[in-house]
């Protein structure tokens, strides 16, 4: 279930905006029921344990679907790879660039595949993969 703050995210979008942010969260709600939805650092995120795994956030190339771990997926749909952390992304500006079975196959894969970040200030900034 989408947080207020998910919902009042949205609603502060574009209409194509929130198209692509609202078929997203679908999905996500959808592949991911465990997952727990909040704002966090300002957007949309689900979060496993505690642990972040898939948000979304409006930036200027496009809404971004940033993979905390999606640098460990393989998957050459997520083009845009962190430099410091194991996090990939996608970024779309239109609803119909948005490949369902490609963001289906990414949230299996995010379940799956885990770095810890929700203890990686008290690791002083060393990520330890979970799964």
């Amino acid at each position: 279930m989408l947080h207020t703050d998910t919902l009042a995210y949205h609603l502060n979008l574009a209409h194509s905006e929130q198209e692509i942010a609202t078929k997203l969260s679908d999905l996500i709600e959808e592949i991911l029921p465990e997952a727990i939805n909040k704002c966090w650092h300002g957007h949309p995120v689900w979060f496993i344990e505690q642990n972040p795994i898939v948000g979304y956030s409006l930036q200027k190339k496009g809404i971004r679907l940033m993979f905390w771990s999606g640098s460990d997926f393989n998957e050459g749909v997520l083009e845009v790879k962190g430099a410091k952390f194991k996090d990939a992304s996608v970024f779309y500006t239109n609803i119909h660039q948005i490949k369902e079975d490609d963001v289906i196959r990414c949230l299996l894969k995010s379940r799956d595949i885990q770095w810890d970040y929700k203890n990686i200030v008290k690791r002083k900034g060393v990520l330890v993969r979970l799964k």
